[in-house]
């Protein structure tokens, strides 16, 4: 048979390389006080950016969970089957501490080190990070009631992962998840129906109610909420009784989602199911808003990574490929797209990172820091989230045809993109959120702006951003007022603490670009449109594939 064509101009695989070798990343971890861990975040990243991780994220999303009701025989079972490699995944994630490792470490800029490990092993599979996330989360909310906490916390901060249903205190490993929101109130939990009611034996209550989202559902145990007699409050549900017996927990259905299709998401049934009460009765928001608050963080950092992805995929492909006579990568409209897209990524990257800094700082009791993870957590999340599904469909589309293809692995990031902006709240939550914590703690305010007024000076359009918001929230009264326009007051406050963080220590040619075209005003609405005049060469030989050593090369610091 004869030959009909010989491929030319394609684009070599990009595998082999070391996802953390990210300039943004790893000076903040170093800044963040974490530098200690970067031998085993470099080690997670030249993993995650293997062709054996890849593979398994790519085949643990194609081959999506099923749910198994019942047995063969007809008895209830209620489990959720996986792909093998989604415990790979999960297996790699826990051994390095991604889910609960700073709970049982008390090296300062331990959250630090866990986020950036979340940052660089997200880029094999985002998905498995739902149930790491949670089980991270879940410490600082058990910890309201110690009794629980001291059973179950060196449980969840164990670096063993064991899956399967079993009783959870016979197991070296758990993980947990969360179950809150109801067909019927979504993010408002306060409309939650599911009742509990006391079963005699102190602190012991069986739920009944129908959950509309609960995610991992075979995780060993999960925060819930519920109406006590005393009101809403929080309680640790197991999957497996002491007895060894299955709680009355029956998986409904699992949902057909959009993206994040390697994680199961189901509807569950309580039919009088066993949870412990966790804190006080009507005091379950109070209490699980300490979940809610780490798992924030992880959106923040997710979309962050993800951005980075989008970057890398983008840029490898257009410095391999050609058109018009000249590489991709070297004809000026692409290069304004690609540092457009490394500009939005190193911001996202570091504030993130500085977040998570705050976090580990709060927990070590620093008052300012909690006060600035308070608000500046809430206006991050709500930005970078927002950002991420934009600049995925930017990256494939840097592809051309060939991002649209399953094969690249840009679909999948697209359809991931919208996931961190909806959990844990959607846009216009996390907008009311920041206007809430500005009318009730006015001093996270300063906080933010004690923060962002440490890059005073370094900067004309970044000063007259600072004074502008300053003058714009002294002006506001009652926050409750703005909601309207809350979306945008909360864009300007997330710009400003971005640009803040790139002057101060971001690569002057990035801190230049974000701050004329975010800040500054002087850029279209689509990426691609930053002005002349700023250093492109200098953003991408920082933030993109070494143009010269071919695919696997990594990134160029």
């Amino acid at each position: 048979m004869p030959t009909t064509h010989e491929v030319t101009n394609q684009v070599p695989p990009l595998t082999g390389y070391d996802v953390s070798a990210d300039p943004a990343l790893l000076e903040a971890l170093r800044r963040e006080g974490a530098g200690w861990a970067e031998p085993e975040v470099r080690e997670l990243g030249v993993r995650a950016g293997g062709a054996e991780a890849q593979e398994w994220g790519r085949l643990a999303e194609r081959h999506s969970p099923v749910l198994h009701t019942h047995d063969r025989y007809g008895h209830r079972i209620d489990e959720v089957e996986f792909h093998p490699y989604w415990h790979e995944l999960m297996g790699v994630a826990v051994r390095h501490g991604l889910h609960a490792a700073p709970w049982r470490d008390d090296r300062p800029g331990a959250h630090v080190a866990r986020a950036a490990k979340v940052f660089v092993w997200g880029q094999a599979d985002a998905g498995h990070l739902c149930p790491v996330s949670m089980t991270y989360a879940a410490v600082p909310a058990l910890r309201v009631q110690p009794e629980l906490a001291e059973v179950y916390e060196p449980l969840l901060s164990s670096p063993v992962y064991e899956s399967g249903l079993r009783v959870p205190t016979e197991k070296r490993g758990i993980i947990a998840g969360m179950s809150m929101t109801e067909k019927q109130g979504g993010s408002d939990v306060r409309a939650n129906t599911t009742r509990a009611v006391p079963t005699g034996e102190p602190g012991l209550y069986a739920l009944t109610g129908h959950k509309w989202f609960t995610s991992a559902p075979m995780s060993d145990v999960f925060l819930t909420l519920a109406q006590a007699p005393g009101g809403l409050s929080c309680f640790l549900v197991p999957r497996v009784l002491p007895d060894g017996g299955r709680n009355a927990i029956r998986l409904q259905r699992l949902k057909d989602k959009l993206g994040n299709r390697s994680n199961a998401s189901s509807e569950i049934e309580y039919e009088g199911a066993l949870g412990r009460l966790v804190g006080e009765e009507g005091r379950g928001v109070a209490t699980i808003i300490r979940m809610v608050n780490m798992t924030r963080l992880d959106c923040a950092v997710s979309s962050a990574s993800g951005m980075r992805y989008g970057l890398v995929q983008a840029a490898h492909h257009a410095t391999h490929r050609r058109a018009f006579g000249a590489r991709l990568a070297d004809q000026p409209l692409m290069r304004n797209v690609l540092a457009d897209l490394a500009v939005e990524a190193e911001a996202a990257t570091v504030a993130a990172l500085r977040l998570a800094g705050a976090v580990d700082r709060a927990a070590r009791g620093d008052a300012e820091e909690e006060q600035l993870r308070r608000l500046g957590l809430a206006v991050t999340k709500y930005w970078v989230c927002k950002r991420a599904p934009a600049h995925a469909a930017e990256a494939l589309e840097c592809l051309g045809g060939n991002g649209y293809v399953e094969d690249s692995g840009l679909p999948r990031l697209y359809r991931e993109s919208p996931l961190p902006s909806i959990w844990e709240g959607s846009g216009n939550v996390a907008a009311l959120d920041v206007l809430r914590a500005m009318g009730r703690q006015p001093q996270a305010v300063e906080a933010f702006f004690a923060e962002t007024e440490r890059a005073a000076g370094a900067d004309r359009r970044l000063d007259a951003a600072v004074a502008g918001l300053r003058k714009d929230l002294a002006g506001l009264g009652d926050p409750a007022s703005v909601e309207f326009g809350a979306r945008r007051l909360v864009e300007r406050m997330a710009l400003v603490f971005q640009g803040s963080l790139l002057v101060r220590h971001g690569h002057p040619a990035v801190a230049d670009a974000f701050c004329a075209s975010r800040l500054d005003g002087d850029r279209g609405m689509a990426f691609g449109t930053l002005p002349g005049g700023v250093d492109t060469a200098a953003i991408l030989a920082r933030s993109v594939p070494d143009a010269e050593t071919g695919p696997g090369a990594g990134n160029a610091a």
